[in-house]
C-alpha cells in the first residue's frame, strides 16, 4: 500500500499562500522531481517522520550538515545550556573563541577565522577578502560549482571555456558577471588559458575540491595541485569551498583528504552542528586584512550565535574524540557498492560516484567529471527512483544534481535495507 502525502499536500498549498514556491530554498521544492515536498514533523538518528505519519531512513541531513545523524543528544543538551543563558548578545563570548581555535586546529590552512551565519555569506566575504588583498577584480570559478547566492557567483559560462561569465538570474548586472571567469571542472588546461588571458586581473579562484552540487563529482588527480600551482605562480589566492566537504570528507576536510592547501577556506553546514552559521578563515596575513584588524570590511549582528556556536563546538568536538570516519567509509562503501549492483541488475545505464560519505547514483553511462557530463544525466529515471525510494521509506536528495550523505547514525541494517529498497525501485525504473 502505497503511503499517504495528504498532510503535506495541505500544508503546501497553504504555504504557497505566504511564501515564494510554498519554500524557503528552492533546493525543497521538489521541482527536479515533481509532486508536493514532504513536510517533515521530526528527526532522530538517521530516521525522518513526515507529518503524514511516514517514515524513512535519511540520506539528505539537512543537505550535509547532521553527520551525527539527527536530534544528536549531547547537541541538543548543548544547545539547551546555551538558550538557559540567553540567545543572542551582540558581544563577544567565550565560545566563539574556542570554535575559531578549535576550527584552526582541525583544518589544516587555517590559522584565524571570522564567523558568519552562512556558507554564502562566508564565500562572499572570501571574495571580497581575496579581492581587497590582491587588489583585482576577477574571479575563476567552475560551472556546476555552488557557492551560495552571491552575485558575482550565480553566473552561467559564456560562449567558450576561457570566456566571462553572463548572469544566470534576473538581478544579477551584467556589470557585476563581467568579473567572473566559468570554466569547466576538473580542466586544467582551461584554468592555464584563463590565466595566461586574465592572470594580472584574478584575484581568486574559488572551486568545490568535490563537487557535491551537480552530484558528487570527485577530482581528478593533479587537478587540485594545478590549482594551487597556478594561484600561487600568478599572484592569485586559492579558496576552497569546503561548505559541503568540510568535516565530510574528513575531520580536515578535503584538503586533509587530498593534501592540497588553499589560501582561505569556507565554511557551514557541519560547522554549526545543524544550526545556521558559517565561517572563513586561512593564514593570518590574509585573515588580519579583516575589518577591524584589517580594512576590509564584513560583520553581523549575529554572526557567533551563542546556540549555533555551542552546537558546532559539541559537534566538531565529538568528531574530534569519536573518530567516525573509519566506519563513514565503510558504511558509504557499502552502500556505494550496493546501488552500483541495484542499477546493473535492472540493466540501468549508471555510475555511483563516491568520496567519503558523500555519494551519487547518476543515471548516466560513463563517469561524470563536469558539468557537460552531469547535465546530459537521465533525469526523468532519477524523478522516478527518487518517488519508488520514497514510497518504500527512504529518502534521497530531491534532484540528479545533489549528493547523498551518510552519518553516524547509520548501520549496516539499515544500508542493506536501503539496498533492498534500491533494487524494487530499478526493476521498476528500467521497467518503463
Amino acid at each position: 500500500m502505497s503511503p499517504s502525502f495528504s498532510k503535506s499536500q495541505v500544508l503546501f498549498e497553504e504555504a504557497r499562500r505566504w511564501i515564494p514556491g510554498g519554500v524557503n530554498s528552492p533546493a525543497r521544492a521538489f521541482g527536479a522531481v515533481g509532486g508536493t515536498p514532504l513536510f517533515i514533523e521530526r528527526a532522530e538518528g538517521a530516521w525522518l517522520t513526515d507529518v503524514d505519519g511516514n517514515r524513512y531512513i535519511d540520506y539528505v541531513g539537512s543537505w550535509g550538515p547532521m553527520i551525527l545523524g539527527h536530534a544528536h543528544p549531547e547537541v541538543l543538551a548543548a544547545i539547551d545550556a546555551a538558550m538557559r543563558r540567553g540567545t543572542s548578545f551582540g558581544a563577544p563570548t567565550e565560545a566563539e573563541t574556542k570554535l575559531a581555535r578549535l576550527i584552526a586546529e582541525i583544518v589544516p590552512s587555517v590559522e584565524k577565522v571570522r564567523l558568519v551565519n552562512s556558507g554564502t555569506e562566508a564565500t562572499m566575504s572570501a571574495i571580497r577578502l581575496a579581492r581587497g588583498i590582491t587588489g583585482r577584480d576577477k574571479i575563476v570559478k567552475f560551472a556546476g560549482n555552488y557557492h551560495g547566492h552571491v552575485d558575482s557567483l550565480l553566473v552561467a559560462a559564456g560562449s567558450s571555456a576561457a570566456t566571462l561569465a553572463v548572469p544566470n538570474s534576473p538581478g544579477v548586472t551584467e556589470g557585476t558577471a563581467r568579473d567572473t571567469i566559468v570554466l569547466p571542472y576538473n580542466d586544467e588546461a582551461a584554468v592555464a588559458a584563463a590565466f595566461e588571458t586574465f592572470g594580472d586581473q584574478i584575484a581568486a579562484v574559488i572551486v568545490e575540491p568535490v563537487v557535491g552540487n551537480m552530484g558528487c563529482v570527485p577530482p581528478e588527480p593533479g587537478f587540485l595541485p594545478a590549482l594551487r600551482r597556478i594561484t600561487q605562480q600568478s599572484g592569485a589566492l586559492l579558496i576552497f569551498d569546503e561548505v559541503m566537504t568540510g568535516f565530510r570528507v574528513a575531520l580536515g576536510g578535503a584538503q586533509e583528504r587530498f593534501q592540497v592547501l588553499p589560501d582561505l577556506t569556507t565554511l557551514g553546514k557541519i560547522v554549526g552542528g545543524g544550526l545556521p552559521i558559517g565561517a572563513y578563515g586561512g593564514r593570518a596575513e590574509w585573515m588580519d586584512h579583516v575589518l577591524p584588524a584589517g580594512n576590509v570590511f564584513q560583520a553581523g549582528t549575529l554572526s557567533g550565535n551563542p546556540l549555533a556556536t555551542a552546537a558546532g563546538l559539541t559537534t566538531l568536538s565529538l568528531l574530534q574524540k569519536t573518530d567516525p570516519y573509519p566506519r563513514l567509509e565503510e558504511l558509504s562503501d557499502r552502500l556505494a557498492r550496493g546501488l552500483d549492483e541495484a542499477a546493473s541488475a535492472a540493466g540501468l545505464p549508471h555510475v555511483v560516484q563516491r568520496v567519503g560519505s558523500m555519494l551519487t547514483l547518476f543515471f548516466h553511462d560513463g563517469p561524470v567529471g563536469n558539468w557537460e557530463d552531469a547535465e546530459s544525466a537521465d533525469t526523468r529515471r532519477f524523478a522516478r527512483f527518487f518517488w519508488e525510494m520514497i514510497e518504500r521509506g527512504v529518502y534521497l536528495p530531491c534532484s540528479q544534481y545533489e549528493a547523498m550523505f551518510v552519518s553516524a547514525a547509520h548501520d549496516e541494517s539499515l544500508i542493506d535495507r536501503t539496498v533492498e529498497v534500491a533494487q524494487q525501485a530499478c526493476e521498476v525504473v528500467a521497467s518503463l
